[in-house]
């Protein structure tokens, strides 16, 4: 038994699925509670987090964990969040508001980047300074320098909020929950209703933080490999400051009501016809048996997760809206919920939609759900756990938020990770014969009156309406000031700009902990993706230990597709995984799918290669475990040679889901719509990736809706065409990623599929720009914009190299977040570069202004110019872009990233010379880009994605808009 002192010892005991061991303590003096989990994983994760329920929507739990990374006692700067940003190897580095939870989670894979990162995150927690001015910059004031000239209220939190409010998504997601808790903290929105934001005051911010962070109500986390007491003598270091203190914090249980309810909400249009949304949503009681919370995973997955999935389907081929609506099942909370419905709903359907939910349920639950959906729904819940696949995110992290989904609430943290045992109990009922799903459907909503229907309704005129109210809201704000009101304002925003503009001191930098360059490898690690013989257009293999999963990659060449063919390309991505084969429908092949292979998905890159040209493929993306990975082989031979491309009424539904998803994003993805419109007249990867995923995608999807309503046989010619042109073994590429010693049968399989394709002509078809203006203003019913400025700097004769990028990384985390978040009050900034194709672009995200962020950017040549920089300050940002060329990736990302460089022209030589352009970055090296950025500001196109008034009474740039919506 581990023994430390000061610490009581809970649990110790070994973790079987994730190869771990884990230790459970307590802080005797405190009560801080801490779990450690010890495994091989290199990239290690750290986490404090507190429970945090807030009693209204102020979103003082939010504004909170924004400033305590806003400088604290032992890191007395105004961004020491930033400052790590700037120069830390981390391999994530942020922080989470949820409904009653803060989460403060790190990880990096170099041990002393991460101790430094757990150290400045427990003084941030434990030891903010949080002044007045952090709280004014971070959650609201009033300000009398608006882009109007007139009083507004600014604050990151507070723009943040409303363009979350502005998204129909968003707002459907947050009153389905707040609707089915209205005696609890779930009733409120932790993060901040902009309405109610302005009647937080600085001193209920200042007593939630002495309330909720104390270690007594903390939970610690650390995962990865390392020394176990390093652990515990870093929190020693903090938690010895604290005594004792009785636990304030409490997430209540919310009744469940006996008949059900029916709520309507008006909501800001996201398309000029766009329908009704609207959810049925059930709460259930509080669950803590782990078979039952497994179990509900199945049954969710068997209800809504695939397509044929038999409520999804039912309410797709309902034709009663467009595209599915809800969370489904919300796990995150003390209570779980179920939560699904419809986008696009015509007025006087909802009465039909609400019971055409219920009597789908009702009739699986009494004829019960079909074995194969059963099947499918257990495979998928069993490789993902199995797999742990996390994307972007560690793998620690993902294991934090599950132990908390417990932990939080008083239960064991450890428990919720076991999933063999309840697994094995749920299978054995199945092959028994038991209706284990079905009686979790009677039990937790059919017999469950504690059910909300919500139903958002369009309401064109809503955004002016809360134009008003924050008119009314800023003059009571104001008039409530008192006589001196005006000298309050200007005092405040006086003393906030004078915060914001004085820099820190070399002596507050030089307290923030960091790696050096000379810390870090000088070469990087080199590529494992290697080619192999074989019979298609290239062969690809990574070397890669992956727990007894093989993944494929099978990527076909879209240049040989005419302009007019291209834009259909994730449709027909969707068609061929989604529209059945000549041997089985929709149905039987989706649930084939999840239930023999880890699952396929579509995903097109598009790219400009080192030689300028374009590196252009539609990726099927396969895995499963080797022993079945001719079941995936099998699958995706039927697909590519036989896939039903005829079924008229799937198609729709699959181009109407897709144009509904496209008018949904268009607000919480602002930045990204700005991104690819600006890269669209630049080069040809620019405009095939508009074309794919910008608003001209979002145009050809609204008429395709319509053709194929009207000339569906046309749309089929087009379909077969591209397939004819596309799935040709000559123009396919093959990259897999698994061991060597599991590679033969793999190979094998893949041989065997490649040889039953056909070969074909290839004829190369090179695409023409994106005509569009070049200032031009994307209209949107949005309460923020999205402004973005773009230039190709290879027209100045500058070539873009390794210390570009480490310049760009300082416009972001420097001078662009000191601009646009810090002082206009926007959520983020960014600035991007593509060495091989020159384009520079800077971007604001959910952004107040227009023309203070365009000024910005003009001047953003000229700051580098003068900029002068110490040694430390540019170590700093070498160290960070280095980070960034060596990120951490798992193996199917590695594998497929590997293949991406093979395939764009960016070899090992090449990245290395990066690499080392990086460390020899200079001063010089700045001021040489700021003359090229200066010169590119002057005439770069512009696109600023916004509200139809607001982009009219633009006046730094004269814009041609383009309605979107």
């Amino acid at each position: 038994m581990f023994k430390v002192e000061g610490y009581e010892v809970i649990r110790q005991e070994h973790i079987a699925e994730y190869a771990a061991d884990a230790l459970y303590c307590r802080h005797i003096v405190t009560g801080a509670e801490i779990l450690s989990i010890q495994c091989a994983d290199e990239n290690k994760v750290f986490g404090v987090s507190f429970k945090t329920p807030p009693s209204d929507s102020t979103g003082v739990a939010h504004i909170l964990e924004h400033s305590v990374l806003c400088g604290s006692r032992k890191y007395p700067v105004k961004e020491p969040f930033v400052e790590l940003l700037k120069g830390s190897l981390n391999t994530f580095l942020n922080a989470f508001t949820y409904p009653d939870k803060t989460c403060y989670p790190v990880a990096s894979a170099n041990e002393e980047d991460f101790y430094n990162l757990i150290d400045v995150y427990l003084d941030a927690v434990f030891f903010p300074r949080i002044n007045k001015e952090i709280f004014h910059q971070e959650g609201w004031h009033l300000d009398p320098t608006g882009d109007d000239n007139g009083l507004s209220i600014r604050g990151v939190v507070y723009n943040e909020m409303k363009g979350a409010y502005s998204a129909a998504d968003g707002v459907l997601s947050e009153f389905s929950q707040r609707l089915l808790f209205p005696n609890t903290t779930y009733g409120v929105d932790s993060g901040g209703e902009p309405a109610v934001i302005p009647d937080l005051t600085y001193e209920a911010f200042i007593d939630f933080h002495k309330t909720y962070y104390h270690p007594g109500n903390a939970r610690i986390f650390f995962y990865g490999d390392g020394d176990i007491e390093r652990r515990f003598a870093k929190l020693d270091e903090y938690l010895r400051e604290f005594g004792p203190r009785e636990k304030k914090a409490a997430v209540d249980l919310q009744p469940l009501a006996t008949s059900p309810k029916t709520h309507r909400m008006p909501v800001e249009p996201s398309s000029p016809d766009m329908g009704l949304m609207m959810t049925v949503s059930w709460l259930f009681p509080e669950i803590t048996d782990l078979k039952t919370r497994l179990g509900l995973h199945i049954l969710e997955h068997a209800l809504i997760g695939l397509s044929s999935s038999p409520l999804r389907k039912a309410l797709i081929d309902s034709n009663y809206g467009d595209d599915l609506a809800g969370v489904g099942l919300e796990e995150e909370l003390r209570q779980f919920y179920f939560s699904t419905g419809l986008k696009g709903v015509a007025p006087g359907y909802e009465g039909k939609v609400e019971k055409l939910i219920i009597s789908t349920l009702q009739g699986l639950a009494e004829n019960g759900i079909e074995s194969e959906a059963i099947e499918a729904a257990v495979n998928t819940i069993e490789f993902s756990l199995r797999e742990q696949n996390t994307g972007a995110f560690p793998r620690g992290l993902s294991m934090m938020l599950m132990s908390l989904a417990d932990w939080l609430y008083e239960r064991d943290p450890i428990a919720g990770l076991r999933f063999e045992a309840p697994l094995a109990e749920i299978k054995h009922d199945l092959a028994a014969g038991k209706r284990v799903l079905e009686d979790l459907l009677n039990q937790f909503i059919l017999q469950n009156n504690h059910r909300v229907t919500l139903i958002l309704e369009p309401d064109a005129g809503l955004a002016q309406r809360r134009k008003n109210e924050e008119q009314n809201r800023i003059k009571a704000l104001y008039e409530g000031l008192g006589e001196d009101r005006e000298q309050r304002v200007a005092d405040d925003a006086g003393a906030l700009a004078t915060f914001q503009h004085t820099p820190d001191s070399a002596e507050a930098l030089a307290s923030i902990p960091q790696l050096i360059p000379a810390d870090l490898p000088p070469k990087n690690m080199p590529t494992l993706t290697m080619e192999r013989s074989a019979d298609m257009e290239q062969l690809y293999f990574n070397d890669l230990e992956t727990n007894g999963v093989a993944y494929l990659d099978l990527g076909f060449d879209l240049t040989v597709l005419p302009e007019h063919l291209f834009p259909y390309i994730n449709l027909f991505g969707r068609a061929l995984l989604e529209m059945g084969t000549a041997k089985q429908d929709a149905v039987s092949l989706t649930r084939r799918i999840s239930a023999k292979t880890g699952g396929i998905v579509r995903s097109p890159s598009i790219a400009t290669t080192k030689s300028g040209d374009v590196a252009a493929r539609l990726f099927l993306r396969g895995k499963a475990t080797v022993d079945k990975f001719s079941e995936l082989s099998d699958v995706l031979l039927d697909i590519l040679t036989t896939a039903n491309l005829g079924n008229r009424d799937r198609f729709l539904q699959i181009v109407t889901e897709s144009r509904t998803r496209a008018e949904m994003r268009l607000i919480p993805a602002g930045h990204s719509v700005a991104r690819l419109r600006l890269g669209a007249s630049f080069s040809q990867a620019g405009a095939m990736n508009e074309r794919l995923s910008g608003v001209e995608q979002l145009f050809f999807l609204r008429r395709l809706e319509k053709r194929v309503r009207e000339d569906f046989d046309g749309v089929r010619e087009d379909l077969e065409e591209i397939r004819r042109r596309l799935l040709i073994k000559n123009a396919m590429v093959a990259n897999v990623t698994v061991a060597e010693h599991q590679a033969a049968r793999v190979l094998d399989n893949l041989a065997e599929l490649s040889s039953a394709l056909e070969t074909g002509d290839i004829e190369r078809h090179p695409q023409a720009s994106v005509t569009r203006a070049s200032a031009e203003g994307l209209t949107i019913a949005a309460q923020v914009n999205y402004v973005g400025k773009a230039a190709d700097v290879k027209k100045l004769g500058y070539q873009i190299n390794g210390a570009t990028h480490v310049i760009s990384r300082y416009l972001r985390t420097g001078y662009l977040w000191e601009r646009i978040r810090v002082r206009g009050g926007a959520y983020g900034a960014f600035s991007l570069v593509d060495r091989f194709n020159g384009l520079v672009a800077l971007l604001s995200y959910r952004d107040p202004n227009t023309d203070k962020t365009l000024v910005a950017y003009d001047e953003a040549g000229a700051f580098l110019e003068e900029l002068t920089l110490s040694q430390e300050e540019l170590d700093k940002n070498i160290v960070g872009a280095v980070g960034d060329l060596d990120a951490y990736k798992l193996p199917d990302a590695k594998g497929f990233s590997g293949m991406i460089r093979s395939l764009v022209g960016d070899t090992d030589e090449d990245r290395q010379r990066m690499r080392e352009e990086m460390f020899a970055v200079t001063q010089e090296d700045f001021r040489a880009f700021g003359t090229v950025l200066r010169q590119a500001m002057a005439e770069a196109d512009t696109v600023i994605v916004g509200a139809k008034d607001v982009l009219e009474n633009t006046k730094h740039v004269a814009l041609s808009l383009t309605d979107v919506m």
